[in-house]
């Protein structure tokens, strides 16, 4: 079994990097993905939300040329709680959430700027890093 999700859209924040008591380096960020559609001859806009997740060299790569506003492609796993569906959380002021959630393998930024055409994946070995 097999499955994959790929989204296209803005990224919403900075990324926050972090790293575990193993010393991986976690890298998160959200991701709006927004449609638009008729709906009785009205323009209705849908915006959904996607929190994305980034280990390893993909995570320090994220961390520094993903910008808020910058448009990217994310290909990955999406992450479900115990029962298959998306997490959910209690907010601040007392009502409950849900967060869709993505395991990157693959980052591309499409924003115009000197990386763009460049692939962030989990196999980064053939990328110049300036670094």
């Amino acid at each position: 079994m097999f499955h994959t999700i790929i989204i296209v859209g803005n990224v919403g924040r900075d990324p926050e990097m972090r790293y575990t008591p193993a010393g991986q380096a976690v890298t998160s960020f959200s991701v709006a993905t927004s449609r638009t559609y008729k709906s009785q001859g009205q323009p209705v806009k849908e915006t959904i939300w996607f929190r994305v997740t980034c280990w390893g060299r993909m995570a320090e790569t994220a961390n520094n040329y993903v910008k808020k506003g910058e448009k990217v492609l994310i290909e990955g796993r999406l992450v479900a709680d115990q029962s298959g569906n998306p997490r959910t959380y209690t907010r601040n002021d007392g009502t409950t959430g849900t967060s869709f959630e993505i395991n990157a393998t693959n980052l591309r930024l499409l924003t115009n700027n000197s990386k763009a055409d460049e692939p962030i994946d989990d196999n980064i070995n053939d990328i110049d890093i300036p670094f």
